[in-house]
């Protein structure tokens, strides 16, 4: 270590100080910016609906279950939780990287006692003394350091944030599904009864010679089939149960009632234009945070390759009375400052500088490549909810078809006019359109959740949310 006095090392300082220069021309805010293809003014899937997106989507499905799952799971969930607490680590270490810009100040005292073999009775002592140290950030390590940690600490804070808008997200899929398989459960029970019954009368017109041992393998074939489907269906239903009440934070026992009926699919809420969400989801934005965070870290190890300048003091007194122990003729103070220049470390800081320079990149490509996958999931969800809406109304369509046709050929059957299996055949169509049908109407409403999501439309209002 070398040592100078203190008008030297301020000189050196300023010297040195002059001609060093470690901040990047380009900011972290240009660098991710120049990372993004050119964005359209407006959304391809969705060029007429304008406006601002809107927060409160919950609401906005008027289910008071619904929100009272949610309110449960943001309570409860595991993993929002876990998410919290990364969000307390993160500016725990952003509050310790923050100190190092401080002295550090450390008091000690001591006493010590000392005796003769013999007996006869030694000499006591006392010590106290104030010791100080602190190194000067003049070439900025230090509040890059910290200044990466801050950054850090809003990337976690952000993410915790869409965590919680997930988390809703997830709640409300989990709960159509659920309502979903009951409803399967019902259209395959309804298939099982139908069927049962349909067995039972060939049964008897076999009987009676007008039904074939065919008509009844027919029957019984199908019978069992239907059996299988409804066994199926409730263990799909139990499994969906289970995933809803994990996500709940509760026993995965199966045992919840989420009901019978799924809310009704909302209009499509405005879709703001591309350049908004890059402000308005918390993802983005924590992966911006994460890109300038890279920079300041860039800056810490290219610092960290300059001198290291500290001043040092004590100030402390001791004696074998303790009463005299801060006597001003038992207290002395001392003063030094030093220079610390690397010289050789096997390309240690070289190393480091290279390796947050690769992951200053790499947080750019990340960023990137976030924007583009949430530009993808805006305009595949745009258009999917077109897509399914159109599916709904043709499946309803078809099931309602499907069902006149079923009740026209049983008539025709038991005129004689067609067979057991044209019959079998055309009602084996109405269960598949009616389940089709339960179906796309969850998918609809899962799709218009995923919207709001991809948009970043918060699930609750300002009103709710204070």
């Amino acid at each position: 270590m070398i040592r100078f006095s203190a008008p030297l090392l301020a000189g050196i300082v300023l010297v040195v100080g002059g001609c060093a220069s470690i901040m990047s021309p380009e900011t972290a805010g240009e660098a991710a910016r120049d990372s993004l293809p050119d964005a359209p003014t407006q959304w391809a899937s969705a060029a007429e609906r304008v406006g601002q997106v809107e927060a409160g989507w919950l609401a906005q499905l008027n289910d008071d279950v619904l929100t009272a799952l949610v309110l449960e799971a943001q309570e409860n969930n595991r993993d929002l939780r876990a998410a919290a607490a990364n969000v307390e680590a993160s500016w725990a270490l952003a509050g310790q990287a923050r100190s190092e810009l401080s002295p550090d100040v450390n008091l000690q005292l001591d006493g010590s006692e000392s005796d003769n073999l013999d007996g006869d009775r030694g000499a006591t002592s006392y010590s106290a003394s104030l010791q100080a140290s602190w190194e000067l950030d003049v070439w900025g390590r230090i509040r890059a350091g910290s200044q990466a940690a801050v950054l850090g600490a809003q990337s976690a804070e952000a993410d915790y944030v869409f965590s919680q808008y997930s988390l809703a997200a997830s709640v409300a899929r989990a709960y159509f599904l659920a309502i979903e398989a009951g409803q399967q459960v019902d259209v395959a029970q309804k298939t099982f009864d139908a069927l049962s019954e349909t067995d039972r009368i060939v049964g008897v017109q076999l009987e009676f010679g007008t039904a074939t041992a065919e008509d009844k393998a027919l029957a019984r074939s199908d019978l069992a089939s239907a059996r299988a489907t409804l066994s199926e269906a409730k263990g799909s239903q139990r499994s969906a149960l289970r995933a809803l009440e994990v996500l709940l934070g509760r026993y995965p026992s199966a045992d919840i009632d989420p009901g019978t009926a799924l809310p009704s699919v909302p209009p499509l809420p405005p879709a703001g234009v591309p350049s908004q969400v890059l402000e308005r989801r918390p993802d983005v934005v924590a992966a911006e945070r994460s890109v300038a965070a890279a920079f300041n870290s860039l800056d810490e190890a290219k610092a960290a390759r300059m001198p290291t300048v500290s001043l040092t003091g004590s100030l402390g007194g001791s004696s074998s009375d303790l009463s005299n122990l801060l006597n001003p003729t038992n207290v002395a103070w001392q003063a030094a400052s030093s220079l610390v220049a690397p010289l050789i470390d096997g390309g240690l800081r070289e190393a480091q500088v290279d390796q947050a320079n690769a992951e200053q990149k790499q947080a750019i490509a990340n960023y990137a490549q976030t924007v583009l996958d949430v530009f993808e999931e805006i305009e595949t969800s745009l258009d999917q909810n077109v897509v399914l809406k159109d599916q709904a109304i043709s499946l309803e369509e078809s099931a309602i078809e499907a069902n006149k046709a079923f009740k026209i050929s049983s008539l025709r059957y038991e005129e004689g006019e067609i067979e057991l299996l044209d019959v079998l055949n055309i009602q084996q169509r109405v269960f598949a359109a009616d389940s089709d049908y339960v179906a796309v109407e969850r998918a609809r409403l899962d799709e218009w959740v995923n919207l709001n999501l991809s948009l970043g439309g918060d699930w609750q209002s300002d009103e709710t949310a204070s």
